[in-house]
């Protein structure tokens, strides 16, 4: 086993993936996902046809995953949007429902169409690079003498 190195399996997604959800380094900051699909927590593609349904349960389950490596979408530093088309419509249907999950959290992104992805009937993948614990207040100004032990 590699030390340092955290690999996430959320019970509340598809234990079928052959592969963990989420990593998290050591000392427990970054946090690396594979690319959420839109798999129900049996397995099963959902919405098949369907790019925006695609994109809402691929947002659902990246966050699920987030979540599970203690981190969340406010936490997120980069995303990856691919997107099983030849049809730019498609990447903009795809891209206003993962927008949309962010809110005011506009992270860098990168938006791709590809030939295929990984699942039967899948149309939509994210990935996503975060960092839980990203923020940690400065310690206060010491005013008083310095004292050496």
């Amino acid at each position: 086993m590699t030390t340092g190195i955290e690999l996430v399996r959320p019970s509340s997604l598809a234990g079928t993936a052959p592969y963990a959800y989420a990593a998290v380094t050591d000392p427990g900051r970054m946090v690396f996902t594979a690319g959420a699909c839109p798999l129900d927590a049996d397995g099963a593609t959902v919405a098949v046809g369907d790019v925006r349904g695609q994109a809402r349960q691929v947002m659902a389950n990246l966050v699920a995953a987030l979540e599970g490596a203690g981190a969340g979408l406010d936490d997120v530093l980069k995303t990856t949007v691919y997107v099983a088309t030849t049809d730019r419509g498609d990447l903009v249907a795809a891209w206003d429902v993962v927008r949309a999950a962010f809110g005011e959290h506009d992270a860098p992104s990168t938006l791709v169409g590809v030939t295929v992805l990984g699942w039967p009937d899948q149309l939509v993948e994210v990935e996503a690079v975060a960092v839980r614990d990203s923020w940690q207040e400065p310690a206060p100004p010491h005013d008083g003498p310095t004292v050496d032990r």
